[in-house]
């Protein structure tokens, strides 16, 4: 008689299947909301800064949001900032949680990014700025974790009371 073979996998390697895959996941989880968080702060600081061109045009047609014909930006509502996409309001504020600001006779302008909406829960109460100043250079701070910063965006002065 033959002896049947076993076909098949048994308890025991089953088990150390399941904790092989228990321990990948407790170590890639993790590492997989850094990753997300990060690049949700790198796309907020680039659709902002898609703003400058907007900006800088207005600018030089002495252009801003109080002017007839006002400064027109050109704004697609964003997910990761505000509250929901909203609708533009009136001025500077193209959606909720997204400032603009034009000072045609201090020749400065600003881009105000609030974090909310669809952005990880590490980001809420952070915000992205990008800052021109009087001689028409831009620069980027945030708020936001270090582990997070996007290269080419600073670290925002803390607040002093």
């Amino acid at each position: 008689m033959k002896a049947q073979m076993q076909k098949g996998f048994t308890l025991i390697e089953l088990m150390i299947v399941v904790a092989i895959i228990g321990i990948l996941a407790a170590i890639a989880i993790p590492q997989y909301q850094n990753y997300v968080a990060k690049s949700q702060v790198s796309r907020v600081m680039s659709e902002t800064g898609a703003l400058k061109t907007a900006i800088e045009t207005c600018m030089m047609e002495g252009r801003d949001f109080s002017t007839t014909p006002a400064c027109e930006l050109g704004w697609t509502a964003s997910n990761l900032i505000g509250e929901g996409e909203g609708e533009g309001q009136a001025g500077g504020t193209p959606q909720d949680g997204l400032t603009v600001t034009i000072s045609l006779s201090a020749n400065t302008a600003s881009v105000a990014a609030d974090f909310g909406g669809n952005a990880a829960a590490t980001l809420s109460s952070s915000s992205l700025t990008w800052a021109r100043s009087d001689a028409g250079v831009w620069s980027c701070t945030t708020n936001v974790d270090a582990k997070y910063r996007p290269s080419g965006c600073g670290e925002a002065a803390a607040a002093t009371n």
